[in-house]
């Protein structure tokens, strides 16, 4: 019995000497980079197409259209964006320098259209971003579509935006300014308004087998015994009765219709989407709800290995005909499968929720031993990936935290849960926190939290501290290693929007409280040191400054740093020519941290620009952080 790499030879033979017979497709086998690529990269996508769909005798002709389809996309794939896979292909990790800055926003929210994404490059560069996350652009239904995570069309951008004559030179302006554009890549599902979507109610077979449909109850009753309801206050279950009632399968909202990835003809339909957005200048997809992908009867259908095929399938895919293109993954689950999805050949990046998430937990218990003990046991990764890391989303927070981790610390995971959500919605005694909840459930005490970073830390009330806190918090974004990002007018304070509750399509939604408009009045005090936006726009400012400064803040590893002080983190990042401690009390009060731990006497505080003598261990006040280097 022949190898899977056998097996792969022997296909690709075949393959070749069709595209060969074939005069459209003849030219590209004289392409010697691609023939490179497909030759070192089709072994893999040849083993996991025939792991998914060898059972169907058309498996190997999905596979010759799916090369074809990869050899279009590079044929049209424009000079200059083959030139810059060129030059990473020579540095493949170029995401890890320590000068990389991420910004994320709503391009109608924060600059109306995509002109005044464009108008704002320059602010950006003065910023100092290198990343730009511009949240869902393309065609959606009206007015409800999750904030645009329905997407009804990824070649057509939200009229009101523009369009993707006007996309285009925006990706490209952004390259020249020496910005990455990063776009959202809803993987599990599209719009009911989606052409596919349409053709599917219309009696299209080809496009009913582009998803789960079903004549009866009997098949989505049997799958309902073990997946769980998302969105409860939607519709119940993870299926919706179309109007001639037949039942198709919606994990989200109901016009949210999940893709059916067992059939071949949806993995190439989805990767001619993608290379096209390669083709168009985005340079890294987020992943959208990649847990969901594939279904299978008796499972729960999140994190199946299947959803990793998947994944991998779809990576290589891009290796063979956008090769610079990056994966970044977004699971909002339990730390163990979070980690999962990170690997070279499946997602490059992946936003760290666990890290967010117990940065606000040490923030109100003032104890970061949970955030000490994640950063020891959860931070490095796979060589060549990185943690994209964060303070808020646009999002809500969500207590990811594994419930064995907190028990170890002497936290129920329940009651802790409990705890938080009462602290961040103001429902705690002393709590200087102004979140809203989102999915609340009085009853039980379980929701999430909305809300921006100033309103979350307490400056929307003026509660003291609330600067202090925004900074420290973002320090720890700047310093843990990965790609930090802002969510784009928080490094001015911008506060929770609740204008929201006067909109009908978005008054359920509580998470458009901290998805404010462009805080103009901010940024016009930005460089006035006497206002809340001042001071915290001078202290983002210093901390992208000293972090692109710091050669030890390359790449993502951390190394533990025990303070035995349970109000005081410590984690160290250690370079070439340099190592830095990074300190940062999360208390109200003073802190002392006792010269034992140290096993260095002297070293430079990269924060304050002084020499610091240890021999008497470190006084830190309230909210302070430093960055102690020793070269």
């Amino acid at each position: 019995m022949l190898t899977v790499p056998q097996q792969a030879t022997a296909a690709l033979y075949y393959i070749q000497h069709r595209l060969a017979s074939d005069p459209q497709d003849a030219p590209l086998l004289q392409d010697k980079a691609f023939c490179s690529r497909l030759e070192r990269h089709f072994v893999t996508l040849f083993g996991i197409f025939t792991e998914l769909y060898g059972y169907r005798v058309d498996c190997l002709e999905n596979i010759l259209a799916l090369i074809r389809e990869c050899g279009n996309s590079w044929r049209d794939r424009p000079d200059d964006l083959k030139e810059m896979d060129a030059a990473r292909d020579k540095d493949p990790e170029w995401f890890l320098s320590n000068k990389m800055l991420g910004g994320v926003c709503y391009v109608d929210r924060y600059a109306s259209n995509l002109d005044g994404i464009k108008a704002k490059i320059p602010y950006f560069k003065e910023l100092g971003l290198t990343y730009l996350h511009l949240m869902p652009i393309f065609l959606a239904p009206q007015p409800h579509n999750d904030g645009g995570y329905a997407v009804s069309s990824y070649r057509d951008v939200d009229p009101r935006l523009g369009d993707m004559d006007k996309f285009k030179p925006v990706a490209k302006a952004l390259r020249e300014a020496g910005i990455s554009l990063v776009i959202d890549f809803v993987f599990n599902h599209t719009s009911n308004e989606h052409e596919w979507a349409r053709k599917a109610l219309e009696g299209s077979t080809e496009h009913e087998g582009y998803y789960w449909i079903f004549p009866d109850r009997t098949v989505p009753s049997a799958f309902e015994q073990t997946t769980r309801e998302i969105f409860p206050d939607d519709h119940p279950g993870s299926f919706v009765q179309l109007p001639d009632g037949r039942w198709i399968w919606s994990t989200f909202y109901h016009f949210q219709w999940d893709l059916n990835y067992s059939n071949p003809a949806v993995f190439r339909a989805m990767a001619r989407e993608l290379l096209y957005l390669a083709n168009c200048g985005v340079e890294i997809l987020r992943m959208d709800a990649v847990a969901f992908i594939w279904k299978q009867m008796g499972t729960d259908c999140e994190n199946l290995p299947e959803a990793h095929k998947l994944l991998r399938g779809f990576n290589a895919v891009c290796r063979i005909a956008a090769p610079s293109l990056l994966f970044k993954s977004e699971a909002i689950v339990h730390p163990d499968f979070v980690a999962q999805y990170i690997d070279p050949m499946e997602c490059q990046l992946s936003y760290n929720p666990l890290q967010m998430a117990l940065i606000w937990e040490g923030l109100a218990t003032r104890d970061c031993q949970m955030l000490n003990q994640a950063l020891e046991r959860r931070h490095n990764i796979a060589s060549g990936c990185a943690w994209v890391n964060y303070m808020r989303s646009h999002d809500d927070i969500g207590w990811t935290f594994a419930d064995e981790d907190a028990v170890e610390l002497g936290k129920e995971g329940f009651n802790h849960r409990r705890f938080l959500n009462a602290f961040f919605v103001n429902r705690h005694p002393g709590s200087f926190s102004r979140g809203v909840p989102f999915q609340d459930n009085p009853r039980t005490g379980d929701c999430r939290i909305s809300g921006t970073t100033a309103s979350l830390a307490g400056l929307e009330t003026g509660e003291a501290g609330a600067i202090d806190r925004i900074l420290l918090g973002h320090s720890i974004v700047m310093s843990t290693g990965g790609i930090p990002l802002i969510y784009l007018g928080d490094e001015v304070g911008q506060l929770n929007d609740y204008s929201y509750m006067t909109d009908p399509s978005k008054w359920d939604d509580s998470r458009w409280v901290n998805r404010p408009p462009y805080p103009s009045d901010r940024y016009a005090q930005r460089t006035d040191r006497n206002t809340d936006a001042g001071k915290l726009y001078e202290g983002f400012r210093q901390l992208i400054k000293l972090r692109g400064q710091t050669e030890a803040f390359k790449g993502g590893r951390l190394v533990g740093f025990r303070t035995h002080n349970k109000h005081v983190l410590g984690y160290q990042r250690l370079g070439t020519s340099s190592s830095v401690v990074c300190l940062a009390n999360f208390d109200d009060q003073p802190q002392w941290v006792g010269r034992e731990v140290f096993q260095f006497r002297e070293a430079w505080d990269i924060i304050t620009s002084r020499k610091i003598d240890l021999n008497e261990g470190i006084h830190l006040m309230s909210h302070q952080y430093v960055w102690l280097e020793r070269r």
